[in-house]
């Protein structure tokens, strides 16, 4: 099936009817989030992610909702498992518009506690922290990159709010977040050079949304906050966390052709956390 729909002068600017997205890490909470947001958009979702039996029941409700979906199980970080989920795209609806990069979390060994001996870094862990979170971004971006500036599209990564700021313990995630960052700037520059406006590629930093890596350190199991979480709360004006269906503007605005002239930019979605100093 080809997707070919003539754009209208009419349509909106935030219209996803005409595009066909692949959206990574697509059975954790916030890509669940992604998939459908982006769906009742109007656009077209190629859910990646690991575990089949997650995707493919994911997919079954998109479908159920009227959304043209299709799963794709990947590992990210698996070259061959990346090129054959673009293939099957390409040979499903014929193009690709854009791309979320929403594969990544936390690995506990790259966490550093706080009756650890900081001095004594996994360096192993940190490796397998920057290999999920960043190598997980890129590795995609180039695979499905190379399609994208065929007929003009979007890269949006996720980022964290680790990367705005030093937030303890979580020393791997943050500095893979970090260069996430750096890589989402570098990249946009450099393809605009070889490109001109071919390539958008910009990132999300969602504040604190309760997942399922995090729940426990947020939370505890009457649904109270853990001190961790209590700390958030109190960092962030909102004085709440994230719901994922929070995201969604951003999202579909990056997506979407009203963001055409934004590159480069990483998008704070945070109730304030970042800009606040606690006074």
């Amino acid at each position: 099936m080809t997707i070919d729909k003539p754009l209208t002068e009419t349509a909106s600017l935030f219209d996803l009817s005409q595009k066909v997205i692949v959206v990574t890490g697509a059975t954790g909470i916030l890509g669940e989030s992604f998939c459908r947001s982006i769906g009742e958009a109007g656009g077209t979702v190629v859910a990646v992610g690991r575990n089949e039996a997650v995707g493919s029941n994911r997919v079954a409700e998109l479908r159920q909702s009227g959304i043209e979906a299709l799963f794709a199980p990947a590992d990210v970080l698996q070259q061959a498992d990346l090129d054959r989920v673009c293939e099957q795209t390409l040979d499903t609806y014929g193009r690709i518009d854009g791309l979320v990069n929403a594969a990544g979390g936390n690995v506990a060994e790259a966490v550093i506690g706080p009756d650890a001996d900081l001095f004594s870094v996994s360096l192993d862990a940190l490796r397998r922290a920057f290999d999920l979170n960043l190598y997980g971004t890129i590795l995609p971006t180039l695979t499905f990159g190379r399609h994208l500036v065929k007929q003009g599209g979007s890269v949006v990564n996720i980022s964290s709010m680790a990367a705005q700021s030093a937030i303890t313990r979580v020393l791997g995630y943050s500095m893979a977040k970090a260069a996430v960052d750096n890589f989402t700037r570098w990249m946009a520059v450099e393809s605009a050079h070889r490109y001109g406006d071919k390539l958008r590629v910009n990132a999300i930093a969602p504040g604190f949304f309760v997942t399922n890596q995090n729940r426990h350190l947020l939370t505890n199991p009457d649904g109270s906050y853990t001190a961790r979480g209590e700390a958030v709360i109190r960092s962030t004006p909102y004085r709440r966390f994230g719901q994922p269906d929070e995201l969604a503007g951003a999202l579909v605005w990056l997506l979407s052709d009203a963001s055409r002239f934004v590159n480069g930019e990483v998008i704070c979605v945070d109730g304030g956390f970042h800009v606040f100093s606690g006074v």
